[in-house]
């Protein structure tokens, strides 16, 4: 346990954060497997839906700085790869 003030208040302020991360980090998560569920059952305008929500979390974790530019790149493209494999 830090014993400076400086360094006691970036141990909160860290734990804040962690927290924001993960908050986004589990909503990226979350939209990615509900667009998996759709593909999964075939519901092509289910998935479009789905999909656009997905990409939209994506950039916003991007953005955040929880994941990497080419990481959500990479992932947009897996993404729209397996909305094409739906009919």
């Amino acid at each position: 346990m830090p014993n400076i003030k400086s360094a006691i208040k970036r141990v909160s302020v860290i734990e804040k954060k962690t927290l924001q991360n993960n908050m986004v980090k589990s909503a990226y998560k979350t939209a990615v497997k509900t667009f998996e569920a759709a593909v999964a059952e075939g519901d092509k305008s289910k998935a479009e839906t789905t999909f656009k929500e997905a990409v939209k979390k994506v950039d916003q974790a991007c953005t955040k700085g929880v994941i990497k530019a080419n990481t959500a790149s990479r992932k947009k493209s897996s993404l729209a790869k397996k909305l094409n494999t739906v009919k």
